[in-house]
């Protein structure tokens, strides 16, 4: 990350034809980068990193894409060519403009700025492995994107369906290459020679549309001929890509046999999820423990109804992410920080596996895990059916009681077991004494479960079993 960023830097000291295109090359990993870091770290220094570059990005781009239409101006037409000779003098003039632009957002770039970020920076990625399940999964999730980019633009045939296409392409090469080395020396031919099949198409339907904008055909014959070479030369290309990327031996699924699979999918989101939550959390340790005791109550609780098909099936999995994640709002203020964590939590994009419906559950979980019960006409339960409803209260009703225990954040309790007894829950903990600061807390909390087990909870201390 750090060398990147230097090159970055060493590049935009120098402004001629090569040291341009170098910058424009690195501007494009340290932005790549922070698209991928981004995904796993909330710090706004990777936005912030990724919306400098865009503007020097931006105008380095336009000033490639004239010079490789010049290449293909010249590549396809003669020298005495009308339409050739109307063409080239149109990209100089555009070339030499474009240039002084370049030049004006590149006195703008702000090198300081991008040296502090090369000391900080760094330090946070060291703390994401490369090459880990994390991001395989997040390498799915573009592939994933690029496949179905990929199918949309074989069933059209439309200009911007492979302009799509190529940069759904490129953002899954981008994580390859910046994050699963392994991966990337056995694919990263196939993956330059895919982006450049697809970078030469986007190439040929700009040039085309150039040339109808500037008007730069004498008669209806040169604009038939100039359009069957441009046709000709883009469906060879689009072929040479449809051969490598069709049929069951495709290297889409050669990529995709190397990426996470079944379980492995829904367990690299929670770990997602998970070091997410580690990152804005001030104290994760007390969440880790909180989540632990969670998912204690709810494996011993006696099952109260089944879920219906219009609620998600896998609840034990939501109270574990909203455990995991109640107190990211600390990260931005103490007093309501539980209305904070629901707001970032609905912000969140879900990672692949988990729906949009999935994380919502989790929002509304570890809202409630603190402050009033829940209660109607509050916005964060608008929508749900009682059914619904009643799930959501027992899964906070559990969180609350399991924030509760650790109150103190000392993690005295250890293990908690559940007994239904005549008419009411007992709640045995390990560590647990009435006399101690907890138990006040402990005993509101409760309130919350008794209401939706319709029954009284009791709380005591587990006693340690004979030898």
């Amino acid at each position: 990350m750090e060398r990147v960023l230097e090159e970055c830097e060493r590049a935009s000291l120098d402004f001629s034809a090569d040291p341009v295109h170098d910058l424009r090359v690195a501007l494009r990993r340290c932005r790549s980068m922070a698209d991928g870091l981004l995904v796993m770290d909330p710090d706004p220094a990777w936005k912030d990193m990724k919306k400098a570059g865009k503007l020097l990005f931006r105008e380095l781009g336009e000033l490639r894409d004239t010079q490789v239409m010049e290449e293909w101006v010249q590549h396809l037409g003669a020298a005495a060519d009308p339409v050739t000779n109307a063409l080239l003098p149109f990209l100089a003039g555009r070339e030499v403009h474009l240039k002084q632009q370049a030049a004006m957002a590149l006195q703008e770039f702000d090198r300081k700025q991008w040296r502090r970020w090369i000391t900080y920076l760094p330090r946070r990625a060291a703390r994401m492995r490369t090459g880990t399940l994390l991001f395989k999964h997040l390498a799915l999730e573009r592939w994933t994107e690029a496949h179905e980019l990929h199918r949309r633009a074989l069933r059209n045939r439309s200009q911007i369906g492979f302009h799509r296409l190529r940069i759904g392409l490129k953002r899954f090469r981008y994580i390859v290459e910046n994050f699963l080395p392994e991966q990337h020396v056995a694919w990263s031919d196939d993956l330059k020679e895919l982006q450049d099949l697809l970078g030469e198409v986007h190439d040929l339907d700009v040039l085309w549309a150039t040339a109808l904008q500037v008007n730069v055909f004498p008669d209806a014959e040169s604009r038939s001929k100039w359009h069957a070479r441009i046709i000709d030369e883009r469906t060879r290309r689009i072929e040479k890509y449809r051969g490598k990327m069709l049929g069951k031996s495709s290297l889409w699924q050669v990529w995709r046999a190397q990426l996470p699979v079944g379980e492995q999918i829904e367990s690299a989101a929670l770990s997602r999820l998970k070091l997410w939550a580690s990152i804005l959390d001030p104290d994760f340790k007390h969440s880790l423990h909180v989540t632990r005791l969670a998912l204690q109550l709810y494996d011993a609780l006696p099952v109260k109804r089944p879920a219906t098909n219009s609620q998600p099936q896998d609840q034990r999995a939501i109270l574990q992410a909203a455990s995991l994640l109640h107190d990211v709002g600390r990260s931005r203020k103490e007093k309501a920080h539980h209305k904070t964590t629901y707001k970032l939590i609905e912000r969140l994009t879900p990672p692949l596996g988990w729906s949009g419906e999935k994380m919502h559950w989790v929002g509304i979980v570890a809202r409630y895990h603190r402050g009033p019960l829940p209660g109607a006409g509050q916005n964060a339960l608008a929508g749900l059916t009682p059914s619904e409803r009643h799930s959501v209260e027992k899964l906070a009703g559990i969180l609350r009681l399991a924030n509760a225990f650790d109150a103190d954040r000392s993690g005295h309790i250890q293990r908690l077991e559940v007994h239904a007894q005549n008419g009411f829950l007992e709640i045995a903990a390990q560590g647990y004494s009435p006399r101690q600061r907890p138990a006040e807390n402990i005993a509101t909390a409760r309130h919350l479960l008794e209401t939706v087990y319709c029954q009284p909870v009791m709380v005591k201390a587990l006693r340690a079993k004979a030898k």
